[in-house]
């Protein structure tokens, strides 16, 4: 399949674009009219790109049936305010009920059955349910078109996070499990970040992998590892040395195919460099 983006209708390729870039983080975003009247909507075109500053950056489209706006945009640009509330396993379903196209002067934290919770630095209230709130200052606002589906980037200064005690680990740091955070995909599909979804790759930045580059032909066209387990032997900082306990176990196995099976059954058992070793012992 291939798609000239300027030759489908907006409404489809949304639905491709979202399918394709997936999972997305939420933003619960509150923000308050200049009457002082809530509103609450959920954002999954959204992220953090700074630490320092803090910056996160959401994006409120255009409707793509009347090229209307929200009311979060509107409330933004009026007050420059709002509080990113993160939506977790427990509130995803309030949170969608506040996804409704409800109109101008509705608020959606009594909609929704959420509780109000005054900020410490910005007007907005935050979400007492969500585990984790970011009270921002808006930079900018950088619309990106004029028609139908067309974003307003919303560059946001977090000043101040609240975070809930109970989803920090014992070194101080957001236990993904305890945090239990929900992602959009494409149409209706939503995706439970914790659990068994949630896997730990351990590649430190500043050691010097050996790369698929560096690997013998028969590992890397395997019939038997896959590229993720490849990539396991390909992350070491060096391959190993072949000791007698390799050697013995290759002759062993006799065949390629049993050896092969075995160094995948080492590399799930966290043993990677044994792993090698039983390959490189074809050598």
């Amino acid at each position: 399949m291939v798609i000239d983006t300027d030759k489908i209708a907006t409404k489809d390729l949304h639905q491709l674009l979202v399918g394709s870039v997936a999972p997305r983080p939420i933003a619960f975003v509150s923000t308050v009219d200049q009457h002082g009247i809530s509103n609450l909507a959920p954002y999954s075109f959204f992220n953090v790109f700074s630490s320092n500053p803090p910056i996160a950056v959401f994006s409120s489209n255009r409707r793509v049936s009347n090229n209307s706006t929200k009311d979060t945009l509107a409330n933004i640009e009026k007050t420059k305010e709002c509080v990113i509330n993160v939506v977790s396993y427990d509130i995803v379903r309030q949170m969608a009920i506040t996804s409704i196209d409800y109109p101008t002067g509705v608020d959606e934290f009594e909609k929704g059955g959420f509780t109000k919770l005054e900020s410490d630095v910005v007007r907005p209230y935050r979400v007492k349910e969500s585990p984790v709130n970011m009270e921002c200052k808006v930079k900018d606002i950088i619309p990106l078109g004029d028609t139908g589906g067309a974003g307003h980037l919303i560059l946001c200064h977090i000043v101040r996070m609240h975070i809930d005690d109970d989803i920090m680990d014992s070194e101080g740091r957001i236990d993904p499990h305890k945090i239990d955070l929900m992602g959009r995909l494409g149409r209706a599909f939503y995706t439970r970040a914790s659990g068994d979804a949630v896997q730990k790759i351990f590649q430190p930045f500043n050691v010097m992998g050996v790369g698929f580059d560096n690997l013998p032909e028969y590992i890397k066209k395997s019939p038997i590892l896959t590229g993720n387990e490849i990539a396991e032997i390909a992350a070491l900082p060096a391959l190993p040395e072949v000791d007698q306990v390799s050697r013995s176990l290759y002759a062993k196995l006799e065949t390629d195919q049993k050896r092969h099976f075995e160094a995948q059954k080492l590399i799930h058992q966290g043993l990677v460099e044994a792993a090698a070793k039983l390959l490189l012992s074809a050598e």
